[in-house]
């Protein structure tokens, strides 16, 4: 095998992902967070959902009651939305002077840690939203078979459902903390 000698080589992951740029770095955030959440209900809703229309042939009565286990798995995907509306408007282009390359006294440490701010700030908030998703399919599921054999353990395991579904609020606080400082400089540190 050959190795490459043309300067648009790389040597390996560690140059690809140096050299990527800030706006990837930040694009790629709000993909992960967004595609994590959207995951996470659907795999909520899939784990209440079977479980919901499996115990409604043996009770009917809980379709209808228990479809607030299935609007909370879809809060994780709404989360998901929302951080990424917060962070697609923090991504700035520069100003209009600059061309195909930044100049020299262009405020690099501020322009690669808004890009790393924002691609963990939308990871945090992707994990953060499967896990939630999960968590508040199993306890829907839960709830679900519950109720079909007690109709008193709906409000008891609702109480669970609500503290699981409570992990999907955290990552998005923990989002916006994380995106905070994440500010894109605009101009170069003359110009400012």
């Amino acid at each position: 095998m050959s190795t490459c000698s043309s300067p648009y080589c790389n040597a390996g992951w560690g140059e690809l992902l140096s050299s990527l740029s800030p706006y990837g770095y930040a694009n790629f955030g709000i993909a992960f967070g967004l595609g994590f959440s959207v995951v996470g209900a659907a795999w909520g809703i899939w784990l209440t959902g079977s479980s919901l229309v499996g115990a409604a042939v043996k009770a009917p009565r809980i379709r209808s009651k228990n479809l607030i286990s299935v609007i909370f798995c879809e809060a994780t995907a709404i989360y998901g939305v929302i951080m990424a509306i917060i962070l697609a408007n923090k991504i700035k282009k520069p100003s209009d002077g600059i061309t195909s390359e930044l100049p020299e006294d262009w405020d690099f440490p501020s322009f690669y840690y808004a890009g790393y701010g924002m691609f963990s700030a939308g990871l945090s908030v992707g994990l953060t939203n499967i896990a939630s998703g999960v968590s508040v399919g199993i306890a829907g599921s839960s709830c679900a078979i519950a109720d079909a054999q007690d109709s008193s353990l709906f409000v008891k395991i609702l109480i669970v459902e609500i503290f699981a579904s409570a992990l999907g609020i955290f990552g998005i606080i923990v989002g916006i903390i994380e995106s905070n400082a994440a500010n894109f400089p605009i101009a170069s540190m003359s110009q400012e």
